[in-house]
């Protein structure tokens, strides 16, 4: 067997190994997921139903220290987001971590998860966008980040 070298070349009668290529496993993976990704129906078994799940992140610093109060975050939910999803929501107490843009440096803070499932349409994509943007006006903040994903639900 002859070879011109490089990492992967023969020694003796050991067969030439070449590296082996992710290409068929991405294409794989790209499949399976192409419902999400095209926007084709989600297939749920029943009795459930094809539904969106968003998850939000607040962070709660205001510079370098807490900012947003229990009492203020309390307003903010019953101002801002149960007006939007009424049907209910869940919020989590969390401690998050983000690399803060403008000085280079990794802040650690206390933050809350807000977790809503509703019926995808593009009022509540939108309902979602105008939180993130009135927590970000209201208690001076980088960022919201906004997660949305189809998912099965049931109730």
């Amino acid at each position: 067997m002859r070879t011109t070298g490089g990492p992967y070349r023969a020694r003796g009668n050991v067969p030439l190994i070449r590296p082996v290529s992710l290409r068929p496993c991405i294409a794989l993976v790209a499949l399976l997921n192409l419902n999400a990704c095209t926007g084709m129906p989600l297939a749920c078994v029943p009795p459930q139903q094809p539904m969106v799940s968003a998850e939000m992140l607040f962070g709660r610093n205001i510079g370098n220290r807490l900012g947003v109060s229990e009492a203020e975050w309390a307003h903010f939910v019953t101002a801002e987001i149960t007006p939007r999803f009424p049907d209910g929501l869940t919020v989590i107490d969390a401690k998050g971590q983000w690399r803060d843009t403008a000085r280079g440096n990794v802040v650690r803070e206390p933050s809350k998860v807000v977790l809503i499932t509703f019926r995808d349409e593009a009022s509540k994509r939108d309902a979602l966008l105008a939180i993130a943007e009135a927590y970000k006006t209201r208690f001076k903040q980088q960022g919201v980040a906004v997660i949305t994903r189809p998912t099965c639900v049931s109730f």
